[in-house]
């Protein structure tokens, strides 16, 4: 029994050191990390389980392993910064739409109902768009950044207000990842706000590992010009040191500073793996976030993320 519990001891204190010094690297490690917050709770009851069975040593180390655990997963819980900035407001929505299997009436109703100004897809395909046109989106968002695509790759931005073109964050994956640039109604310093599409390869082999970080690291704010805004499925999670180094460039994840980096966005049709939390909003800093929800949608395996972003107002 000593040597099954030293051994459950040591398995945990190896996922809390990858976790508490982002050492995750390659392949299957960095899948593994996503799955974090469940490992805490297990790591808290083995802690427990190794009390009642007097093994002291082993729980000693496993209480160091899911302290480091717990203080990892909690703050995500815990509401902090900016709710409202005081400058003007808009509602942005991003979903990943399964290669265009998600129910255009629903994303629709969606941007209808809940006032969406920006709407992000990905794994968006032309005929897709069409379909979302035909069924009248472009009367609610009639400003496109187009980079539809077949299969898994296309990404587009919808918006209510005028949309410039500014580019492609797309890498050698081949996903495209659409830049969008508008000047949000009614602020008086009449700023330039990017909001980009996300979509970065799953880390799902190998061979997709360095890519997917890669990507990730291209994320960074620019360092000079408008600010930005990042929305879209990362295939990360904020357990991930890739997608925390993204944070630290500059960076707020909407849902953590709300207390809702816990709430899982796949996969939504109730498939065999735990949920996760790989699709997001970020932000500048200075940005603040409220009203955030997500939605599950027919025909994705993605929620929907919604939430209302503000920017800073006159002093």
């Amino acid at each position: 029994m000593t040597t099954a519990v030293t051994l459950v001891a040591v398995g945990f204190a190896v996922f809390a050191a990858l976790r508490g010094l982002g050492l995750e690297r390659g392949f299957p490690l960095v899948p593994l990390l996503a799955y974090t917050p469940y490992v805490a709770g297990a790591a808290v009851l083995a802690v427990t389980a190794a009390g009642l069975l007097r093994r002291w040593i082993p729980m000693a180390v496993l209480a160091v392993a899911a302290a480091v655990l717990v203080v990892a997963v909690v703050p995500r819980a815990v509401p902090f910064g900016i709710t409202h900035a005081g400058g003007p407001a808009f509602r942005v929505m991003t979903l990943n739409t399964l290669v265009g299997g998600a129910r255009t009436d629903e994303i629709i109703a969606l941007v209808r109902d809940r006032e969406v100004d920006v709407l992000a897809l990905q794994e968006v395909t032309p005929e897709f768009v069409a379909d979302l046109s035909a069924a009248g989106l472009d009367d609610l968002l009639p400003y496109t950044v187009d980079r539809s695509g077949p299969g898994v790759t296309g990404g587009t931005v919808h918006s209510s207000m005028p949309l410039t073109d500014a580019g492609s964050l797309e890498g050698p994956h081949g996903f495209a990842m659409p830049v969008a640039a508008f000047e949000a109604p009614g602020d008086e310093y009449e700023r330039t706000v990017e909001v980009v599409s996300v979509h970065t390869p799953p880390p799902l082999d190998p061979s997709h590992v360095e890519l997917w970080r890669t990507e990730l690291a291209a994320l960074g704010p620019p360092e000079t010009g408008p600010s930005r805004i990042l929305a879209g499925d990362f295939n990360a999670t904020l357990d991930h040191a890739a997608l925390r180094d993204v944070l630290n460039a500059g960076y707020l994840d909407a849902a953590a500073v709300l207390g809702e980096g816990l709430t899982p966005t796949w996969p939504a049709l109730g498939g065999s793996l735990p949920p996760v939390t790989i699709d997001h909003v970020l932000v500048e800093p200075f940005m603040g976030v409220d009203d955030l929800e997500t939605v599950e949608v027919t025909g994705s395996d993605h929620r929907a993320v919604l939430v209302t972003v503000t920017l800073p107002g006159g002093r």
